[in-house]
């Protein structure tokens, strides 16, 4: 075999792992299963609210959070683990510097569940937010 055909016959062996990295890439930024996530959540045990209006095609979310006066989150991520959607938003305003969320969508109830870690506090609080209605 020579160079040249070594390299046709590797090209084209790696040619499907490309497709499907394109393909899966693709696939998360236009999942239909990521669309669930827009919309405004309240955590029913404050009034806290999430709101997310997007998601691009790197994980990043459009999102605000309000409890109730607007805060910026600094990061705002969403991530799959097999079929579970994972969510991670992080604080940098005062009082909240480096709090953060760490939530998954529970599609049987609708609803994003996890833990709130409050940076001041240094304490993890277990909560969820329900779809506002």
């Amino acid at each position: 075999m020579t160079r040249r055909s070594r390299t046709i016959v590797l090209g084209a062996a790696l040619l499907p792992l490309f497709v499907f990295g394109a393909l899966a890439s693709r696939s998360f930024a236009q999942g239909s299963d990521l669309t669930i996530l827009l919309g405004n959540w309240v955590r029913p045990d404050g009034g806290y609210t999430i709101t997310i209006r997007g998601v691009d095609t790197s994980g990043k979310l459009q999102a605000s959070y309000a409890n109730p006066t607007p805060l910026p989150f600094s990061k705002a991520e969403v991530s799959r683990d097999g079929t579970t959607i994972k969510l991670f938003f992080e604080l940098r305003a005062a009082g909240y510097n480096g709090s953060t969320y760490r939530l998954t969508y529970d599609a049987a109830r609708d609803q994003l569940v996890g833990v709130y870690f409050q940076a001041v506090q240094r304490k993890d609080f277990e909560v969820f937010f329900q779809r506002a209605k």
